[in-house]
């Protein structure tokens, strides 16, 4: 049982089930995984020689939090993010999900199924209505491309959410200071971001909101979406360092000598070959889209892209009028998020642990992960219309209107995001 000190008191799940309709449990989910990063932050707090206290969740700060991108804007006006080509298409024998955000992404599905860069989606469609699912599967990953043919709940299993907290060889030159009382919980701690997307960069943020000076790097020739950096680089710092030029890697591997924590959404092994060098005593945290599924986890992914393959898509079918059913999607990116916010916890354990004992740590969580543990919840069959939401739980900063934190207790993050590239690559 915890203790008065530590509790995290859950939101109204009656609420958030309203603010998040689904055939599964998000609403569930969601609110498990605010918990238990919000429960890490306490125990922390208390074994840092910290004042804790209860936690109490709200429903509509946790789904503004994890429906963010509807809730950006921009001089006033919402965003898109998920381009033309990223969706479900139906081919001869079912369907597939694709995802072509990013441009080098979409080059490379033209080129799975031999169109042109400037293949519109009708044109996409009207070329794979005609083929297996599994072909273009295949054609995609080939060629580097994002492609997956949507599959039946059970047809493939996911392996557990977390893989564990392993220990590594080498300790820390000096065992980790407790943070003064009045400082801010991860006050002192350096991490170095190298993640993108949703599920690293909301691990990221949140461990910025605890005080932890995070410093981001993209390489200068394929940096992040811009919209989506916006929504989820709040209270970090941005740099940008080429890895695979010589004083790219020499500036990296710097930085990551003076690093506490290191956040990588790299493949397998992707790390290795860059020639990172990994400091003793370091933590490094990595979130992967499938897990340790053989044959799958080298492969890029997607939280849209997951949920096809595991069955969520199809448990999430809508139907139109008298026409056949069409594959759907969860309310919010519900994987990405509750990956981003178990990692973050998993990060401030490790940081507990290192107080008494300064060995690293290596911790991982998978998308795939997260869908498994979705899957074996109590799902939920409810029609009901998605509720609106209440109270303050957006802010803006001049031209950018973002979602507060998922946690009551902070108010804002200590920042807006910074435009990518903007920061030295220094610690402060």
């Amino acid at each position: 049982m915890p203790s008065p000190e530590t509790e995290v008191i859950p939101p109204d799940e009656a609420r958030l089930r309203r603010l998040l309709p689904s055939a599964l449990d998000v609403a569930g989910l969601a609110s498990r995984s605010v918990a238990d990063f919000a429960g890490a932050v306490s125990a922390h707090l208390l074994a840092s020689g910290g004042r804790a206290r209860p936690w109490v969740l709200d429903a509509d700060r946790i789904a503004a939090a994890y429906g963010s991108d509807r809730l950006l804007r921009l001089q006033g006006q919402p965003v898109t993010m998920f381009a033309e080509l990223s969706g479900f298409f139906p081919t001869r024998d079912g369907w597939i999900r694709t995802h072509a955000n990013y441009p080098h992404h979409h080059r490379r599905l033209c080129l799975a199924v031999g169109l042109s860069d400037d293949t519109s989606a009708a044109e996409f469609a009207a070329a794979v209505v005609s083929l297996d699912a599994h072909a273009v599967e295949d054609a995609a990953w080939a060629v580097g491309a994002l492609a997956v043919r949507v599959r039946e709940p059970g047809e493939w299993r996911p392996s557990a959410v977390h893989r564990g907290s392993e220990v590594t060889s080498g300790r820390r030159p000096t065992t980790r200071r407790p943070h003064g009382r009045q400082e801010a919980p991860l006050s002192g701690i350096r991490v170095l971001d190298l993640t993108r997307v949703i599920a690293g960069p909301v691990a990221t943020r949140s461990l910025a909101l605890l005080g932890a000076d995070v410093l981001r790097i993209d390489p200068p020739t394929m940096p992040e979406i811009a919209v989506q950096h916006v929504d989820t680089g709040q209270g970090k710092r941005s740099t940008l360092l080429d890895a695979k030029t010589a004083s790219g890697l020499t500036a990296i591997n710097a930085l990551l000598a003076d690093a506490d924590v290191l956040v990588s959404g790299y493949r397998p092994h992707a790390i290795e070959a860059l020639g990172l060098e990994l400091p003793p005593g370091l933590v490094h945290a990595t979130v992967d889209a499938w897990g340790d599924v053989p044959g799958w986890r080298t492969r890029r992914g997607f939280d849209s892209l997951v949920q096809a393959v595991t069955g969520i898509s199809i448990i999430e079918s809508k139907t139109a009028g008298a026409g056949p059913s069409v594959p759907g999607a969860l309310p919010v990116q519900a994987l990405d998020h509750s990956a981003g916010y178990r990692l973050a916890a998993s990060v401030v354990r490790a940081l507990t642990d290192q107080l008494d004992d300064p060995r690293g740590r290596r911790v991982s969580v998978s998308l795939a992960g997260v869908a498994a543990e979705l899957l074996g919840d109590e799902r939920y069959t409810s029609s009901a219309e998605r509720q609106a939401l209440k109270g303050d739980v957006v802010v803006t900063h001049g031209d950018v209107t973002t979602a507060r934190p998922a946690l009551t207790e902070f108010a804002d993050y200590a920042a807006p995001a910074h435009p990518l590239g903007a920061d030295a690559p220094v610690w402060l």
